[in-house]
């Protein structure tokens, strides 16, 4: 469930919320980790508080824009920092990308699938987007299944797409569509 007061996005086990800058401490822990980097397309590493204090800077800039969505993965009960996950809008074609990222200690309990299935409700309800897609390395079959969990469908292989630790790379794109959208 949306509430655009808080801008959050509530499920069973979740909460979806705005990054605050105090989160950046967290945030660089767990993304300055090398397992969550090279399965990601855009994280550096090493990842310093910098990196994170920078990012959460630009998150209220283009949400108000509607350019981009960007949510911490928190626990419901204790607040505890999960994760990211962020949607990027495509105004002219209708349709967002969808990104995501847990911190490894965090990793086999469902929290980005429960994520992932929230962020797409959100954009086709909230956001009236025609289509949510998203793209995983070849070399990290779990977020294709986190990918399938959520309801989205292959759509085909990259190949050798993205240059990253010294080799190309096979780049799987999935997407899901809106069926319950209209014009």
């Amino acid at each position: 469930m949306y509430n655009s007061e808080k801008r959050t996005i509530t499920t069973e086990r979740l909460i979806l919320r705005p990054f605050a800058l105090s989160d950046a401490q967290r945030v660089s822990e767990l993304c300055n980790n090398y397992n969550v980097y090279k399965s990601t397309l855009t994280l550096p590493y090493p990842y310093p508080i910098d990196c994170a204090l920078s990012w959460i800077e630009t998150h209220e800039v283009e949400f108000n824009n509607d350019n981009s969505y960007e949510f911490a993965i928190t626990d419901k009960n204790t607040n505890e920092l999960y994760g990211a996950i962020g949607l990027r809008n495509n105004r002219t074609h209708r349709n967002g990308e969808l990104g995501y990222w847990i911190g490894e200690e965090h990793w086999g309990n469902g929290y980005a699938t429960e994520a992932t299935k929230a962020v797409i409700n959100f954009a086709f309800t909230e956001k009236h987007y025609h289509k949510v897609y998203a793209r995983f390395f070849a070399s990290n079959p779990g977020s294709g299944r986190i990918m399938q969990k959520s309801g989205m469908l292959k759509e085909g292989v990259l190949l050798q797409h993205i240059y990253k630790e010294n080799e190309f790379v096979d780049l799987i794109h999935y997407g899901i569509l809106n069926t319950g959208a209209t014009d």
